[in-house]
C-alpha cells in the first residue's frame, strides 16, 4: 500500500473510533455534533485513501488542495470503490454534519444510532472490499455503537417522529420551535436521498409543519425517505445495517456542476434522462465519424466511468448510452490527440472486414 493511502487509512480508523466513542458517551453536551463531524471525516478520509490504494488522484492539476467530499464520492463511483446506492449513506451523513458544524441540527436517539450503525457498516464494507482488511482486527471490539432502542426500520422511525411533532404542534403548546429544530433533522435525511445539497430553508420548514398539522402521512411529507429501506442482518459485533433504495426505484447520478444537488438522488426518473446520447449522436456532437468515435470512446476509456457512459436494458436489449459529459470529456482531450495516429493504431484491431 502507498504510504499516503495507509497514513490516510490510520487517520480514518481513528476518526471512526473517536465517533463510536463520542456516540456511546453518558452526556448529551455536543454529542450529535461531534458524532456525525467524526465519522463524516472518516468517510471523506477514507475515500480518499481508498482513491489513492486504486491508483487514481486526489488533487487536481496545479491545484495544493486535495478534492472535496461530492468529488471523493463521484470518484470513487466511477472507480467502483463505492455503488450509487451505498452513496446515499454517505450523502446523508455529510449533509447532517453539514448542518451541525454550521448552524443547529437535533436527531433523536433512533436517528442518530440508525446513521452511526449505517456508517460502520458502510466503512467496514469499503475496509474489506478495497483494502482487504476485516475491520474486527482494525478496532476493539467494544468498539460498536450502543442502543437500548434501534430503530426496526425507516417507517417506524419517521412514524414515531412525525407523531413526536404533531403533539409539538397541538394548540396553546408554542413549542414551533422545537418543532423546526426536529423536522430539520428529518428534512436533511429526505432530501440528502433526493440528491438536495442545500439545507432546507425556514420557509421550507414551515411548509413541512403545516403538512404534519394537517395530519398528511410520512410517505408524503418525505417522498425521499419512503424511497428507502433499512435492511439489517447479524447481531453484535457482526451487525450491519444499509440505507437500501426500494425495488424499482433507481438511484440517479446527478450531472456534476448542478446547482444545489449532491451527486446522487434517487428519484422516479427514466435513466434515459441523463444518459441521452446513443453512439451515433455522441459522435455527431463532437464532429467525428462513426468509427472514429469509437476510436476515441475506447482511448478515453469512457465506457469504464459512469460519468460518461452506463449500459442501459431496454426489453431484452442492452445499450450502451452516453453523458453530455461525454461530449465535454472528449472535447477537452481532442486537441491533445493525434486522431489519425489513434485510427492506425486501433484500426488493425478489428480486422480487415471492419475497416472497409
Amino acid at each position: 500500500m502507498k504510504k499516503e493511502a495507509k497514513l490516510l487509512l490510520e487517520k480514518a480508523i481513528d476518526s471512526l473510533i473517536l465517533s463510536i466513542e463520542h456516540f456511546n458517551r453518558p452526556w448529551d453536551r455536543g454529542r450529535i455534533e461531534t458524532v456525525l463531524i467524526l465519522l463524516d471525516h472518516s468517510f471523506e478520509i477514507l475515500l480518499k485513501a481508498s482513491i489513492l490504494h486504486k491508483g487514481g488522484k486526489i488533487r487536481k492539476k496545479r491545484e495544493n488542495q486535495t478534492i472535496g467530499f461530492d468529488e471523493c464520492v463521484r470518484t470513487s463511483i466511477s472507480s467502483k470503490i463505492i455503488t450509487e446506492e451505498q452513496a446515499l449513506t454517505l450523502q446523508t451523513i455529510n449533509s447532517l454534519r453539514d448542518a451541525a458544524q454550521h448552524y443547529i441540527v437535533e436527531l433523536s436517539e433512533q436517528h442518530l444510532y440508525l446513521q452511526s450503525q449505517a456508517g460502520l457498516t458502510l466503512f467496514r464494507d469499503i475496509l474489506r472490499d478495497i483494502f482487504k482488511k476485516d475491520i474486527a482486527k482494525e478496532l476493539p471490539k467494544r468498539v460498536l455503537p450502543l442502543s437500548t432502542m434501534p430503530p426496526r426500520d425507516i417507517a417506524a422511525l419517521f412514524e414515531n417522529e412525525v407523531e413526536e411533532i404533531r403533539k409539538l404542534l397541538l394548540p396553546k403548546t408554542r413549542r414551533k420551535v422545537e418543532v423546526i429544530v426536529k423536522l430539520r433533522g428529518l428534512a436533511i435525511f429526505d432530501g440528502a436521498i433526493r440528491g438536495e445539497k442545500l439545507q432546507p430553508s425556514q420557509s421550507n420548514l414551515n411548509k413541512l409543519a403545516d403538512k404534519v398539522k394537517q395530519n398528511k402521512n410520512w410517505q408524503e411529507i418525505f417522498p425521499g425517505a419512503a424511497s428507502v429501506n433499512l435492511a439489517s442482518d447479524g447481531s453484535g459485533y457482526n451487525l450491519s445495517i444499509r440505507i437500501t433504495k426500494k425495488e424499482g426505484i433507481p438511484v440517479h447520478l446527478v450531472p456534476e456542476g448542478t446547482p444545489g444537488a449532491s451527486v446522487v438522488a434517487i428519484k422516479r426518473v427514466n435513466e434515459l434522462d441523463f444518459y441521452n446520447l446513443s453512439h451515433t449522436q455522441l459522435a455527431e456532437n463532437v464532429g467525428l465519424t462513426s468509427p472514429k468515435a469509437t476510436v476515441i470512446v475506447r482511448h478515453l476509456k469512457l465506457k469504464d466511468d459512469i460519468k460518461y457512459c452506463k449500459q442501459i436494458t431496454i426489453g431484452k436489449s442492452k445499450f450502451d448510452r452516453y453523458s453530455q459529459e461525454a461530449i465535454s470529456k472528449i472535447k477537452e482531450e481532442m486537441p491533445k490527440i493525434n486522431i489519425e495516429e489513434l485510427w492506425q493504431e486501433y484500426r488493425p484491431r478489428w480486422g480487415s472486414k471492419s475497416s472497409k
